[in-house]
């Protein structure tokens, strides 16, 4: 009788381990499409126009859906799609990828299309080539059809897994086809779209191992984005930063946008980070007598030497911090450049629905003059 019992355990264990080998040798269904990714961009200069690029494995075919339409505007083999919306507002795209079986994968965005008309590089403020004092030492006009690789790197991801959010509780994934120089112009993009497990994406370059500077004047034109939950920056760390931390090395914030509508689109931040035993900053802020800083390009500049920090805007100063204390040793040596959109976070909150996406940051040059 036992030896019929551990027959018959023996019987079904082996049918069980027969089972699970023909799982784990069962051919992948060709029929069927897998890892579908969604590509989209707009095409420069133009809100209105997106270009989308989508790939997957095994798709004979891909539809292009708008809204709640229930068919295709289009269809295609090679998943390259261009859409011109007529109307401004608020849209669902809609991208499928279909296998042989007739079953398919699908990744929606959503987009926010506007009718403003594009604030040209020649309107608002503009500062010199030179400076009475000061000798010009480093420079980026952002001529030619790329970032200037002897002055820029890309910065990728979210920070995970050691700095989620960047520290900030930040929304944004930071990709590098996000940003773009074209016409005399470095251009950088937030946008409600969904990538990495995050619902937005945006870009974040920085000068770090390619060019720092200590102490000079510096000049930064730029046209701002706008919107709750939208922060821009202009800002710096330290070069140390590897080997002390952060706010060890110190943090120079040039401009912060916190968007939000009245009162937050129009006015900007100077800020500075240190350690005095523990996170220490003081800063100020500066309003427009009108209108915002999504109107037209302004310049944002600091004059940094060995006693303090002066914060201007349109050659306006709004702030001067005192750097001799001996708590504040940080900003006596070489920092870097960091340009950024980030979304959502700690201070702005998070977008909602009057936040119109994209949002773009255009800067026009960046200069740094030293007393000669």
């Amino acid at each position: 009788m036992q030896n019929t019992t551990l027959f018959r355990f023996m019987a079904l264990l082996m049918i069980i381990l027969v089972l699970f080998a023909c799982k784990e040798d069962d051919p992948v269904d060709l029929t069927n499409p897998s890892n579908l990714l969604v590509e989209f961009n707009f095409v420069n200069g133009d809100n209105q126009t997106i270009i989308i690029q989508a790939s997957a494995d095994n798709a004979v075919e891909y539809q292009l859906r708008i809204g709640s339409n229930p068919a295709p505007v289009a269809s295609n083999t090679d998943g390259n799609f261009e859409y011109t919306f007529l109307l401004p507002g608020n849209y669902k795209i809609d991208v499928r990828a279909y296998g042989s079986s007739g079953k398919y994968l699908r990744e929606e965005i959503a987009v926010n299309i506007v009718d403003d008309e594009p604030v040209s590089i020649e309107q608002g403020y503009t500062t010199p080539m030179e400076h009475d004092g000061y000798e010009l030492v480093w420079n980026d006009e952002f001529d030619g059809n790329s970032l200037n690789a002897n002055n820029w790197v890309f910065e990728i991801g979210d920070g995970c897994p050691n700095l989620c959010g960047w520290g900030n509780n930040e929304l944004q994934f930071y990709r590098s086809e996000n940003a773009w120089v074209s016409d005399g112009v470095l251009t950088i993009e937030a946008r409600n779209q969904s990538w990495a497990n995050r619902n937005f994406t945006s870009a974040r370059i920085k000068t770090q191992g390619k060019q720092s500077f200590q102490y000079g004047r510096i000049d930064i034109r730029a046209l701002l984005p706008k919107g709750q939950g939208i922060w821009p920056a202009l800002w710096m760390l330290g070069n140390n930063i590897q080997q002390v931390s952060w706010p060890a090395c110190g943090e120079i914030d040039i401009m912060e946008l916190v968007g939000g509508g009245a009162g937050r689109d129009n006015r900007v931040h100077g800020t500075l980070h240190w350690d005095n035993n523990g996170h220490a900053y003081t800063g100020a802020g500066y309003t427009l007598p009108a209108g915002t800083f999504a109107d037209e390009y302004h310049v944002f500049t600091i004059i940094w030497d060995e006693l303090s920090i002066k914060w201007l805007v349109n050659d306006a100063q709004f702030h001067e911090i005192d750097i001799t204390p001996s708590h504040m040793t940080e900003f006596h040596h070489k920092f870097f450049f960091i340009f950024n959109i980030a979304v959502g976070g700690i201070w702005p909150g998070n977008p909602d629905d009057t936040t119109i996406f994209p949002q773009q940051m255009k800067v026009d040059y960046v200069r740094v003059f030293q007393p000669d």
